[in-house]
């Protein structure tokens, strides 16, 4: 048997799609071979042996069978199933998007581990936190480095002056950040708080506790989420399929707490 046609690795699936009556094509993401595209056979039958464990988000040890055209899943064993990640549709959004991320920023059979790791770490993060925003910001900057695309955030990408304490400009055309003074040279370039850069810089060098410690207003929550998806978008030169069904969500959540403030709002009042 030639033992070079097979690799056994840990790793997260990323998505997947059907492939004839009974397969399917699965996108895995493993520490030494990077992402991996292989072939579950019969994963769609009721008996198969595999289906339950190549669910979307799901942590799982894998036998790949190397093909000429696409590799094959003969093995796969379930590591860590987050259930709690992928039982709540506000959870499962978050971690669809990080999964979409790193499919969008990576390359086929190019290992990064530092990319893995993160990856298995905010998954397990946003299966526990009821307020994932931090995290997720946290984890699009790391990307951002890990695979080569670090925003500049302490000088003018311009003029290369350090950045004075002010209202700046982020432009996602010049990679980073543009001084008051330099600001009319990219103009689809977004205005940037003195607040917002500070955080931006802290979640570029911080580790995940400390940038879970961090409390932000909901403007800086949405200023910082907006931000940063426009560079994303524009590296990526197209919308992000997930934050759809993240702005969705958060609409409903958001009309619900209001809701259910009114609601208290009218009991308060009527017991007086």
């Amino acid at each position: 048997m030639d033992q070079s046609r097979f690799f056994k690795s840990e790793a997260i699936v990323l998505k997947y799609f059907p492939l004839g009556e009974a397969d399917r094509v699965v996108t895995l993401y493993t520490p030494g071979e990077g992402k991996v595209r292989a072939v579950a056979r019969g994963v769609r039958k009721v008996k198969s042996r595999l289906g339950g464990h190549l669910e979307p988000l799901t942590r799982v040890r894998v036998l790949i069978v190397k093909g000429k055209s696409l590799d094959v899943v003969s093995q796969a064993e379930t590591l860590t199933s987050n259930i709690a990640l992928r039982g709540d549709p506000w959870r499962t959004a978050c971690g669809l998007y990080l999964a979409e991320l790193v499919d969008g920023f990576t390359s086929e059979n190019l290992g990064n581990p530092p990319v893995y790791q993160l990856l298995r770490q905010v998954l397990e993060t946003v299966g526990r936190t009821d307020d994932p925003d931090r995290a997720l910001r946290r984890f699009e900057l790391q990307l951002l480095r890990l695979v080569g695309y670090a925003p500049e955030l302490h000088h003018c990408v311009e003029c290369l002056a350090d950045l004075a304490p002010a209202s700046h400009s982020f432009s996602a055309a010049a990679g980073g950040i543009l001084c008051p003074s330099c600001r009319g040279s990219d103009p689809l370039g977004r205005s940037l708080s003195l607040n917002a850069l500070k955080v931006l810089r802290l979640f570029s060098s911080s580790d995940l506790q400390t940038a879970e410690r961090v409390r932000l207003a909901p403007e800086l929550t949405l200023e910082l989420e907006h931000t940063i998806r426009y560079y994303l978008c524009y590296l990526l030169e197209r919308e992000l399929k997930s934050t759809a069904f993240l702005d969705l969500l958060r609409r409903e959540r958001e009309a619900g707490e209001r809701r259910s403030g009114k609601s208290e709002a009218g009991v308060s009042s009527r017991s007086r």
